[in-house]
């Protein structure tokens, strides 16, 4: 039983009407995910909390009919035959593993079932102010600054394309504030302001 999630990002360079339009050029786009493979074994990381809306495909070992895909709804739950109503948010895909197949347990002797997160959509960002569509976003959607931008449609015309910065969240509960200076990352000066993001980001564009 194992668990793989991934997303794939392409990057392009903005061309210069499209700089001056504040548009950035970037692109990102969520692509099926390999399982991860080892051999004699079955892989788990046990360190993802599955959440609302992430797209679970659940695989019971000789019966197809309960095999299938399916997202996790707004209540965290999901729903299958025979099992029928369970709680996936908050469990890791181990113990939903687990907790699927004492379900069936009923019904069929030695149950093995496996779940693979296929589309993690629970991890969001938030980006705020002078965007055409400023909201909460999937990570899987964007996972650099210039990303998310494009994501919200690019600056409004009087956005401060200098002064753009992103808060997070640390360890110690409080917030820490990360500048970017959209158009100098445009013209390939301090690309490393470019971070990539992490869940609970919010980028402000004044």
């Amino acid at each position: 039983m194992f668990v793989a999630a991934s997303n794939s990002v392409m990057t392009q360079v903005p061309t210069s009407g499209q700089a001056e339009r504040g548009l950035p050029a970037a692109t990102a786009a969520a692509s099926p995910v390999e399982p991860l493979a080892e051999s004699g074994g079955k892989p788990h990381d046990n360190s993802f909390v599955i959440g609302n809306d992430d797209r679970l495909a659940i695989n019971v070992w000789k019966e197809p009919d309960l095999t299938r895909t399916i997202p996790v709804r707004s209540d965290g739950k999901i729903s299958l035959p025979l099992v029928g109503e369970l709680q996936a948010t908050g469990r890791t895909p181990l113990q939903l593993e687990k907790a699927i197949e004492v379900k069936l347990l009923t019904f069929i002797t030695d149950p093995e079932v496996t779940v693979i997160v296929e589309q993690i959509n629970s991890q969001k960002f938030n980006i705020l102010g002078q965007v055409t569509k400023p909201g909460s976003y999937s990570l899987a959607s964007a996972t650099t600054i210039l990303d998310a931008i494009a994501a919200a449609g690019g600056f409004r015309d009087f956005a401060k394309q200098k002064s753009v910065y992103i808060l997070r969240q640390n360890a110690s509960g409080g917030e820490t504030r990360i500048a970017l200076n959209f158009k100098d990352v445009i013209k390939g000066k301090n690309p490393q302001q470019n971070i990539k993001l992490q869940p609970g980001d919010t980028i402000v564009v004044p």
